[in-house]
C-alpha cells in the first residue's frame, strides 16, 4: 500500500470524513467489480458498495492497521452481499437465456458464472477474488478470516467442482450442483 493512502487511512481513523470519502473514491472501482461478480447486477453491485461505504464510515475508527484497509473493507462489502443474499431468492440465468444463443464465447461465459454461482460462497469467495480480483492468498486468508491452507483448499476443491460442472454434459448439471452446495 502507498504511504499516502496509508496516511489517508491513518486520518480516516482518527475521523476524517474526508479521508474517507478519498480512500473510497480510489477504491470505488474495485468494490464495485467486486460486487458485480458476486450479484452480475448493476443495481445490486451498486447497492451492495453504498451499504458497504455506509458501514465503512460507520465502523472506521475500529480499524486497527491502516496496512489492511482493502482487506477490511472488502470483508465489509462481502458481508454486504451475504446478508442481501439472505434475504433475496436467487433465480437461475437458464430461465431467462435463449436456447438457441448463437455466440459460443457468450455460452461459454455463462457456463462460468453459472458454474461459479453453484459453488458454496466459501468457494465462490475464493475463487473470485483469487481470479477476478487477483488478490494474493496471504489477503484472501485476512478478507476470510481463514487459515492460508484453508484458502489453498478451498480453490483446490473449487476448481474440482468448476472443472467438473463444466466437463459435464446438461442431464448431470444438477447432481454437480447439489454436491457443490
Amino acid at each position: 500500500m502507498r504511504e499516502d493512502t496509508i496516511k489517508l487511512v491513518q486520518k480516516a481513523v482518527k475521523g476524517s470524513k474526508s479521508a474517507y470519502g478519498e480512500l473510497i473514491a480510489q477504491y470505488q472501482i474495485y468494490l464495485y467489480k467486486t460486487a458485480f461478480l458476486y450479484v452480475k447486477n448493476e443495481a445490486d453491485a451498486l447497492d451492495a458498495v453504498q451499504e458497504c461505504v455506509t458501514r465503512g464510515l460507520i465502523a472506521i475508527e475500529k480499524l486497527k492497521n491502516p496496512h489492511y484497509f482493502k482487506t477490511w473493507i472488502t470483508r465489509i462489502l462481502l458481508n454486504c452481499i451475504w446478508q442481501d443474499k439472505k434475504k433475496t431468492p436467487t433465480v437461475s440465468l437458464d430461465k431467462y437465456m435463449e436456447k438457441s444463443t448463437t455466440n459460443y464465447l457468450i455460452e461459454e461465459k455463462v457456463d462460468l458464472y453459472d458454474a461459479i454461482d453453484s459453488l458454496k460462497d466459501q468457494y465462490k469467495s475464493v475463487v473470485i477474488l483469487f481470479y477476478f480480483q487477483e488478490l494474493k492468498i496471504k489477503e484472501i486468508a485476512r478478507i476470510m478470516d481463514i487459515p492460508e491452507g484453508s484458502v489453498k483448499a478451498d480453490l483446490y476443491r473449487a476448481k474440482k467442482l468448476l472443472r467438473k460442472w463444466l466437463t459435464t454434459d446438461t442431464d448431470h448439471k444438477e447432481e454437480v450442483t447439489r454436491h457443490a452446495k
